[in-house]
């Protein structure tokens, strides 16, 4: 079971974090939030009594084991080779990190996770997978989303063409009670309908069949998984000693130090577990980013020396037993020297990744008390959707997108150091196909900001984020400078039945939620990428190289004046 360790936490913060705790007892805070409370946050309950589900879901997802172990053993007789999952948000980020994590088992098939509109990221899942063996998960709460239903039209045609297919019996639905999915799943006979329960959130729904079921498939315990959930719910019930509670201790320090100014969280992770990250950021930024307020997650952030943080970092080290940790031992310890918060969190095993789910979600309700936001709603997500919905019905009236102005690396370079200061992070947004060569070069740009400038960084695959940390962006503490990287989109892959394009699709998203930063006040400088986006990453990295003082370029110039002897 996942154990908590304090770096230096309790001897420097304790004055923050000991008035926090103390009203924790006073206000009966877990007692109320395993009553289902409401007013703990809001005076009324909308959107917060029918979304607490996920405090019971590990015990409730048990009468599901059946029904699991049914959909595993139909995917073994057909001998399913790979697995697509198509989501967003909440529906892909869970099963994401149970992919990359667990890895691919013998016997197993292999899960592929797609949430984009990029032309390009979704041919490269289509041409990696042999249709006619291939099982399609269609994941959505709501059961209209734009991204899942134009990638849904998109497989159901290679499937339709493909020999031996085996049409909808190669398809699964996964969403709540009552919605277009599920009757749609229904007209286009779906192997099986997996309804899951309509009060869980989608960002809370990892342990829900959301998270479950392709985690079945891809031959994960899913039982080991909720039992070690169901250990971590027990603790997060203890309102005798605060700092035993797990998931109320990490609340109310996030709660606090946000409070305080550290509203950076950085999540460091053994190198196994390092996609975690990804969905902390969802659950973080959708759940506190608003009212002006909010936690700013950070995830698969390079670590770099303590000189190069301001005072605005929590750090939080999910450290795995066994795991590759000596570099992020060294690195972690030095922080803490340097009097950096650091908390360390101990996996036994990749199954306490159950634990942390749940840890987590408790934690976040807590955290948004403190801040004394509403933790279960995400006003500003519809914004994103509707501009793109303009965006689109701009390009069916005229036929083309509305201009968009771009920079190039040098002046962006120029217009993103302009803006940034103490306390400042960079979101960077790539509308991409996600390959090495970029991700090594988001990783020099981080690197490069955050030691020349002292700043945060943020990364995120577009349109993903929309559904992740969007809401942060418009909605949490006007500290966001917003770097947009869109790809040509060339070659471009036609929706079914639809008037436009992946391509265009993915344009609008981005146009639409540029529109959105700017009419909340926030700086975003928009990159067109070339026909090699690592490159234009790289030269923009370039241009924000610091310059040479004016002593090192005229001792340079003596040098080169000087005779030879």
């Amino acid at each position: 079971m996942a154990q908590q360790t304090l770096g230096c936490l309790a001897d420097i913060f304790h004055a923050t974090l000991s008035p926090v705790l103390d009203q924790l007892r006073r206000d009966a805070v877990i007692e109320r939030l395993w009553a289902r409370d409401h007013r703990l946050w809001k005076p009324e309950p909308t959107e917060i009594s029918n979304r607490l589900g996920w405090l019971t879901v590990p015990a409730l997802m048990r009468s599901h084991r059946d029904g699991l172990a049914q959909c595993v053993a139909a995917a073994q007789r057909a001998g399913v080779t790979d697995v697509v999952l198509l989501g967003m948000g909440g529906s892909s980020l869970g099963p994401e990190v149970l992919r990359l994590s667990f890895g691919v088992r013998k016997g197993f098939p292999k899960l592929w996770v797609l949430d984009s509109t990029v032309p390009g990221w979704v041919r490269q899942v289509t041409r990696a997978i042999t249709p006619a063996r291939t099982l399609f998960l269609v994941a959505s709460k709501s059961g209209g989303t734009i991204e899942v239903m134009s990638l849904f039209a998109h497989f159901r045609g290679i499937v339709a063409q493909a020999k031996m297919s085996r049409g909808g019996d190669q398809f699964i639905a996964i969403t709540d009670p009552g919605t277009g999915l599920e009757a749609m799943a229904r007209e286009h006979g779906f192997q099986r309908i997996f309804s899951n329960p309509a009060d869980i959130g989608g960002r809370y729904s990892v342990l829900s069949l959301f998270g479950l079921v392709p985690a079945a498939l891809i031959g994960v315990d899913v039982n080991c998984l909720l039992d070690r959930a169901d250990r971590m719910a027990d603790q997060c019930r203890r309102q005798d000693r605060l700092e035993a509670n797990p998931g109320a201790h990490l609340g109310a320090v996030m709660g606090a130090l946000a409070k305080a100014g550290r509203d950076k969280v950085t999540v460091v992770t053994s190198p196994e577990l390092a996609s975690f990250g990804l969905w902390v950021e969802q659950l973080l930024a959708e759940s506190t980013g608003k009212e002006g307020t909010g936690l700013i997650p950070v995830a698969q952030e390079p670590v770099l020396a303590p000189a190069s943080y301001g005072d605005d970092r929590l750090f939080v080290y999910l450290r795995l037993k066994g795991g590759k940790n000596t570099a992020f031992d060294r690195q972690l310890r030095a922080l803490a020297a340097a009097r950096h918060p650091v908390l360390q969190i101990d996996l036994d095993d990749r199954y306490d990744l159950g634990a942390e789910f749940f840890r987590w979600e408790f934690a976040t309700a807590v955290a948004g008390y403190v801040l004394g936001i509403h933790p279960f709603d995400q006003p500003n997500v519809q914004e994103s959707k509707d501009n793109t919905n303009r965006v689109l019905a701009t390009v069916q009236s005229t036929g083309r997108l509305p201009e968009q102005t771009s920079l190039a690396p040098t002046p962006a370079a120029g217009e993103l150091a302009r803006h940034l200061r103490a306390g400042a992070y960079v979101a960077m947004l790539a509308y991409t196909t996600p390959s090495a060569a970029v991700e090594s070069a988001i990783r020099q740009l981080r690197s490069r900001l955050m030691a020349r400038f002292h700043v945060t960084t943020t990364f995120g695959y577009g349109p993903r984020y929309l559904h992740s940390t969007g809401q942060l962006h418009k909605g949490g503490p006007n500290t966001g400078v917003f770097l947009e990287l869109v790809d040509r989109m060339s070659p471009d892959l036609p929706i079914p039945n639809k008037p436009f394009s992946f391509g265009t699709l993915a344009k609008a998203q981005a146009a639409g939620d540029v529109e959105s930063l700017r009419a909340h006040d926030r700086h975003a400088v928009r990159v067109q990428l070339g026909p090699d986006p690592a490159a234009t990453i790289r030269a923009l990295t370039a241009a924000l190289a610091p310059a040479r003082s004016a002593r090192r370029r005229t001792s340079a110039v003596r040098r080169r004046r000087s005779p030879r002897r």
